[in-house]
């Protein structure tokens, strides 16, 4: 894949340089959760300010306009020189007077109408902040947003360091080492279908945990109770495969309390909410064969406090000899919570977007980026 990065551009000493951040983060009593986010692009930010550029920070938080990224910017001002501003106004007028090396942080870009729905006025109003446009928000990537695919359009674009190394690293599950092994969980079957269609295709085995085993369950003629289920048509081809493996037992919820089950043997009123100790033991065989190991979503209820499938997973994908890929929100949190990232060999800052590329190969983002670079 022929990718312009931040390798590929000019002197950047006085540019102007807009760098759109994935900087949707967790924020609790006015403070980040958990940066790992932010820190992971720390690369690119002092890339920057070592070049002597004048860097304008893009990004969003939360789904609500109304939420700010002033909490963003108390942590990043502990390490760099930087101003907030909450318009587009006051970022012009700030990016005239700013010196080289420093940083201007934008409002969160969500409080601005035009973005999500990708407009032609708003993605030139953020282009004319700049001289050059950086996408390091991979993480964002899947969505055709006027900061992701508009402001390309208008820019010499690239991509960031941590946009770059997604790529290179997440396309290696295109030609994995065998064998191979796709690890999926979380819910919503009907988005992940294309998915778990083509690595039945490429990997040796895949399995399919957390919510998404219960639509095939339900698929089955199990009984699934009061858990969580997408009623989506599974295909023929995707139930018989032999490569597709599911839970064998589960944790579910009684009136009582909580009970191992085998997965055909739920009942009416019961809810399903994580993986059972044979399905662990289940895993743990095929992890102990594996080559290559790619793991998104979790295997229960994770922020019910249903953790403690997905928690047996991270460990054992951590403890292994195979090449290891993660990523997706709360298997991002599992393993930061564990302390054990840096015993992965990648870990991607994509959820969702992860699961696109991994499907289709490239992302709206990256398409930007690379019509961008033929202009």
């Amino acid at each position: 894949m022929i990718l312009p990065t931040l390798k590929d551009a000019p002197s950047l000493r006085g540019k102007r340089v807009l760098l759109r951040l994935n900087l949707d983060l967790p924020v609790e009593n006015g403070e980040l959760r958990d940066t790992f986010r932010i820190d992971s692009t720390m690369k690119t930010v002092d890339f920057l300010r070592e070049q002597k550029a004048k860097t304008i920070i893009i990004g969003h938080i939360g789904r609500n306009p109304k939420e700010t990224l002033r909490p963003v910017y108390d942590y990043f001002k502990k390490s760099i020189s930087i101003t907030f501003v909450e318009t587009i106004e006051e970022a012009k007028e700030s990016s005239a007077t700013l010196a080289e090396g420093e940083f201007l942080l934008l409002e969160n870009l969500r409080s601005f109408p035009g973005e999500v729905t990708n407009d032609q006025v708003f993605a030139k109003d953020l282009a004319s902040l700049a001289d050059l446009y950086v996408n390091e928000a991979f993480a964002v990537s899947h969505r055709e947003h006027a900061s992701i695919v508009g402001v390309p359009k208008l820019l010499p674009s690239f991509a960031g360091f941590v946009f770059e190394e997604e790529v290179t690293q997440l396309s290696k599950a295109f030609s994995p080492a065998h064998p191979a092994l796709l690890i999926l969980g979380g819910a919503k079957f009907e988005t992940k279908t294309p998915l778990i269609e083509r690595f039945l295709g490429i990997a040796d085995d895949v399995y399919v945990g957390g919510a998404l085993a219960n639509d095939i369950f339900h698929s089955r003629g199990y009984e699934t109770g009061d858990s969580l289920v997408s009623n989506c048509d599974i295909s023929p081809a995707i139930l018989n495969n032999p490569k597709l493996h599911t839970p064998s037992d589960v944790l579910v919820r009684i009136p009582s309390g909580t009970v191992e089950k085998g997965a055909d043997a739920v009942l009416k009123g019961e809810k399903i909410v994580d993986a059972g100790e044979d399905s662990i033991d289940d895993m743990r065989a095929l992890i102990s064969k594996a080559k290559f190991v790619l793991w998104n979503g979790p295997l229960g209820e994770y922020e019910a406090g249903f953790d403690a499938g997905t928690i047996a997973l991270a460990q054992m994908l951590a403890e292994c000899d195979a090449e290891t890929i993660i990523g997706g929100g709360d298997s991002l949190a599992v393993v930061s919570k564990l302390n054990i990232t840096e015993r992965f060999s990648f870990v991607s800052t994509g959820g969702g977007a992860m699961l696109e590329f991994l499907a289709n190969e490239t992302l709206p983002g990256i398409d930007a980026l690379q019509k961008a670079f033929s202009v």
